[in-house]
């Protein structure tokens, strides 16, 4: 079998989460099929006594512990090798993850993924070996390794073969720059609620049509920041227009 062509190894000091999630769903898939590798590196065994230190009080006094110089170098070097590496700091003050985010990270073959705790990593890490700050929206986790896992899926779905069916990925929420359409499963009628009959028609130009509105609609009504970016062409302003004309006149009554 052929090395995978997207590499993630997760420095972190609790590697059973990361191995527990490389066991489900695609990411499980898609290591078992030679997409991806999945590995952990532990600052713990780098410790520079027997109890597993990794961290020490800060300078300049405060709450909280500041992980060590020392044991986070010699555990990215070890991750790293004899390879090349990008390596990611996962840090609230990095740049925020999003689709575009995964599709710049897929190009990059061996990705170093380094989850923080405490109060973060000795800053003098982060200014000589890491390439990219990383951080999964405006809140704080205790660590990192929750949004090392977010990265490490958000990016192997995009890679061809790691779904079931490589239009699912294009088919996502922000792939395309709008939220996902509604989706509907059988049966077709539950109380009073019905499948849009579009949708039973097996009309597939309509059902495309039809989608593509609601797509429009749902970021519209949810998330109308990303209309302002999303690239829209003459037909779609009209479908804007049109949307714009419905919820109010459903307002109105």
């Amino acid at each position: 079998m052929n090395e995978a062509a997207n590499r993630f190894t997760v420095v972190t000091i609790f590697p059973a989460l990361i191995e527990a999630f490389g066991e489900t769903g695609i990411v499980r898939r898609a290591c078992d099929a030679g997409l991806i590798a999945l590995n952990c590196t532990n600052p713990r065994s780098f410790s520079e006594n027997e109890s597993g230190q990794v961290d020490d009080s800060p300078y300049g006094g405060g709450p909280g512990m500041v992980m060590k110089v020392q044991t986070m170098r010699a555990a990215i070097d070890f991750a790293r090798g004899d390879r090349s590496a990008t390596v990611a700091y996962l840090t609230p003050q990095g740049r925020p993850i999003n689709q575009t985010v995964f599709t710049e990270l897929r190009a990059h073959e061996h990705l170093i993924l380094v989850a923080g705790r405490y109060e973060g990593i000795d800053e003098r890490i982060v200014e000589r070996d890491v390439d990219l700050e990383l951080s999964l929206g405006d809140f704080i986790l205790s660590g990192g390794e929750v949004a090392a896992m977010a990265i490490i899926e958000g990016v192997t779905r995009i890679i061809p073969g790691a779904l079931g069916s490589d239009l699912s990925a294009g088919a996502d929420s922000f792939s395309t720059g709008l939220l996902e359409h509604p989706q509907y499963t059988r049966p077709g009628v539950i109380g009073d609620q019905r499948v849009p009959s579009v949708l039973l028609s097996g009309n597939h130009e309509e059902i495309a049509q039809w989608r593509h509105k609601q797509a429009l609609k749902r970021t519209l009504q949810r998330r109308p920041d990303l209309i302002e970016s999303a690239q829209l062409g003459e037909e779609d302003e009209r479908l804007l227009e049109e949307i714009a004309q419905e919820i109010a006149a459903k307002v109105e009554n």
